[in-house]
């Protein structure tokens, strides 16, 4: 077994039931194990950073960001999937 693919997965938007759910499910069924997560409520907004293995799916990670946005855009969540060493390289200082 190689080293993990790891993907950083941000879902914003007004708390609501079934978020977690919908995404995780995705993940799921695509072969993406859940690294790491956070979730938090600030006043009525849900915030959740994941990070994810994609290396085990069959799925790049602009396909899988197109099936997390179509499914979160009737939640009206705003939803990004980056590659690790993007998102590494984005936020260094």
């Amino acid at each position: 077994m190689g080293e993990p693919e790891k993907i950083i997965i941000t879902v914003l938007g007004h708390d609501q039931v079934g978020i977690i759910a919908k995404i995780s499910t995705i993940l799921a069924s695509n072969n993406i194990n859940i690294l790491d997560i956070s979730q938090t409520i600030l006043q009525g907004f849900f915030t959740m950073v994941m990070v994810a293995d994609i290396s085990a799916s069959k799925l790049d990670v602009g396909n899988l960001k197109k099936m997390l946005q179509e499914q979160g855009g009737p939640m009206n969540l705003e939803i990004t999937v980056q590659h690790e060493d993007i998102f590494k390289f984005m936020h260094r200082i």
